[in-house]
C-alpha cells in the first residue's frame, strides 16, 4: 500500500514571548491575505527573537526586521518582527548570526528594542508565517499566551 504511508508532524515554536493570534487579524494585508504564507502572529513581550525550527537561516534582510530559517525537510518559516519596520532602516535591532548559520529552534536570531519600535513603527506584532514553498498540507495553529520556545503551529 505505497501512498498511505502518514506525513510526520513537525512543530514550529514560538519566537518569542507573547499572545499568539491568527495571521488574519493582522493589520497588513499581504499577512491577512497569506500572500507570502498562512501561519500565525505574535504579540511580543520579550527582546529576544529566536530560531522558530532548527535549520538554516536561510534569509536575515539587510535591516535585520525579519529572518527565515530553512529546515533539511523542505519547511521554510519567516519571522518578521513588526508591521512597516523595515522602513526603519535597521534601527532598533541587533542581528545575532549571519546568513548561513546552522541553527536550532531557540536559538537567538536578531534583539529588538520593543520601546523604540513601539513608538517608530505601525505595530511591534510579529508575523510567523510557513512560507509558500513549504511542502505542508496542513497548519494546526496554537492561539495562546506563550512562552519562546512553546509550540505555536504543528504541520503536516
Amino acid at each position: 500500500m505505497f501512498g498511505l504511508f502518514k506525513r510526520k508532524q513537525r512543530e514550529i515554536y514560538a519566537p518569542v514571548d507573547g499572545q499568539v493570534v491568527d495571521i488574519a487579524e493582522v493589520d497588513d494585508e499581504v499577512f491577512a491575505n497569506k500572500m507570502v504564507g498562512d501561519g500565525v502572529a505574535v504579540k511580543p513581550v520579550g527582546e529576544i527573537f529566536c530560531a522558530p525550527i532548527d535549520g538554516v537561516v536561510s534569509k536575515i534582510f539587510s535591516t535585520n526586521h525579519a529572518f527565515s530559517i530553512q529546515s533539511d525537510k523542505d519547511l521554510e518559516v519567516m519571522v518578521h518582527i513588526g508591521l512597516e519596520t523595515v522602513a526603519l532602516q535597521g534601527e532598533g535591532f541587533e542581528r545575532l548570526v549571519e546568513e548561513g548559520a546552522k541553527v536550532e529552534a531557540g536559538d537567538p536570531v536578531i534583539k529588538a528594542d520593543l520601546s523604540y519600535l513601539s513608538s517608530h513603527a505601525k505595530s511591534t506584532i510579529t508575523p510567523t508565517v510557513v512560507s509558500d514553498n513549504s511542502d505542508v498540507k496542513t497548519i494546526e495553529k496554537k492561539l495562546r499566551i506563550v512562552k519562546q520556545g512553546d509550540v505555536i503551529m504543528e504541520v503536516v
